[in-house]
């Protein structure tokens, strides 16, 4: 197996009023890409040295972690024009610019140096973790978190390099869309959806992984009498932990 490339990926709440499911944010991402290619998923990508690098200069130890919750906030900027966990001047044209120079190589550090931003990265909930034990092309190492973001005039918009398009819906919206063709989504999104699809806020969903500590999920290969299944550990939050093998997106096409 390859070495896992650390990753980070951001499920950004919108909470609607009354008891309507929460929005969230996913962008899917264009056809070209090597993984998850087409897919629905949550804003996120690999964490470059530059991310451990700050977390080193912010003066956390656990720069794997910190590192991670960076990445997270820069990817969701880079990806979506939201800027989450960030302390400062949030005016749209500044986001903006912070955008622009991210996607013309300037890192985060130098961004929130010449903007005077702050990060809040206690702010990120840990969600989950994945990291498949298959050989394919690439393997990540992905932390996922959650963060509510109710500012419902910051609009969110595509980059158009790795994404073709974003959209806000509930968990169980993406998720109907899913079983409609409208929508593809890999086995992780589809099992991280249906977990958060069970919950009527960001409060709810920030209780419930606090009460299930993150655990590595490495799905497993079961045969069974019906057939063969991907599978994920009972007991760590998740409502519905198989699929039939053959009804199985997976990240890389074979």
């Amino acid at each position: 197996m390859p070495k896992p490339i650390p990753a980070s990926t951001l499920v950004i709440f919108r909470d609607q009023p009354g008891n309507t499911a929460p929005d969230l944010l996913m962008v899917e991402r264009s056809a070209k890409m090597a993984f998850a290619a087409g897919a629905a998923v949550f804003p996120g990508g690999r964490v470059d040295d530059a991310d451990h690098d700050f977390a080193r200069a912010l003066g956390h130890d656990d720069v794997d972690e910190y590192g991670a919750r960076i990445a997270a906030i820069r990817e969701s900027i880079e990806e979506t024009g939201i800027a989450v966990a960030v302390d400062g001047d949030l005016a749209a044209k500044r986001v903006m610019e912070a955008r622009a120079a991210l996607h013309d190589g300037t890192i985060l550090s130098e961004i929130c140096g010449q903007f005077d931003w702050q990060l809040s990265l206690d702010k990120l909930v840990p969600f989950t973790r994945w990291c498949p034990p298959f050989a394919e092309k690439r393997v990540f190492d992905t932390r996922f978190y959650m963060i509510s973001h109710d500012d419902h005039a910051a609009e969110a918009t595509v980059d158009e390099t790795e994404n073709y398009n974003l959209f806000w819906s509930s968990a169980q919206g993406v998720l109907d869309k899913a079983d409609a063709g409208e929508v593809k989504i890999i086995f992780p999104t589809k099992r991280n959806l249906e977990r958060l699809a069970q919950f009527d806020s960001f409060v709810e969903a920030a209780e419930h992984s606090m009460s299930h500590p993150v655990t590595m999920v490495s799905p497993t290969i079961e045969k069974r009498d019906d057939g063969v299944h991907l599978c994920i550990p009972e007991g760590i939050g998740y409502p519905v932990t198989s699929e039939p093998m053959d009804a199985v997106q997976r990240g890389f096409n074979k």
